[in-house]
């Protein structure tokens, strides 16, 4: 458990719940192929069965780390920065992006979009759960909206939630890895039949990698 002192401290955003933080290509969605750092937060209660990190989900397993110390460690492997987790809008981002910004890196963030969108973010890959709908503002400023298919009802939810967000945003259907022998050729036939839409996939796990 955190003190009362920590506790506020990451209540402010001044301090977060690190799980890991690691250097790689980024694996999925419009940047997939290209080098970045990716930050790693705990806490997530949106709790999709299918979820790869669990272990990410308990906030007081990860220790609480000050942001000072994860943008100086961040800023020594690349310039483009990737928030994920668990879920970070669970968290203030504004003062991590802010320390990020003053280091002239870019900023961009994995979410459901449970929460209330925080931070300055120059890419916002929404990934939006049954469990927990966006809110409005993270529809509004989403760059990229990636969907997981796990079964065929998936397809209507992808529809549902494409009409919510910006017309910029761009379209994506990932299907979940343990299933995806089954759901690929659906996504192939489903995007070739609605071509607004485009295919994602986990690259990173075909190349070995984190």
């Amino acid at each position: 458990m955190m003190n009362m002192k920590v506790l506020e401290l990451v209540n402010k955003g001044l301090m977060l719940p690190l799980m890991e933080e690691f250097y790689t290509i980024q694996g999925e969605g419009y940047h997939k192929g290209t080098a970045a750092y990716f930050i790693r937060v705990g806490g997530c209660d949106v709790g999709c069965h299918w979820c790869d990190v669990k272990e990410s989900w308990n906030a007081d397993t990860h220790p609480p780390t000050a942001i000072e110390s994860i943008v100086e460690k961040a800023a020594t492997f690349s310039d483009t920065i990737v928030v994920t987790g668990g879920e970070p809008l669970t968290w203030d981002m504004g003062p991590l992006t802010k320390a990020l910004k003053n280091k002239n890196l870019q900023t961009h963030i994995e979410t459901s979009g449970a929460y209330e969108l925080s931070g300055t973010w120059d890419w916002i890959c929404l990934s939006p759960k049954k469990n927990k709908l966006p809110t409005a503002e993270v529809y509004r400023q989403a760059h990229e909206l990636k969907v997981i298919v796990y079964n065929k009802h998936d397809f209507l939810f992808a529809e549902e939630q494409a009409e919510q967000v910006n017309k910029d945003c761009i379209l994506y259907l990932q299907p979940e890895w343990s299933v995806r022998e089954k759901i690929i050729p659906l996504i192939v036939d489903y995007v070739m039949a609605n071509p607004k839409w485009k295919v994602s996939l986990q690259t990173h796990k075909y190349l070995n990698i984190p």
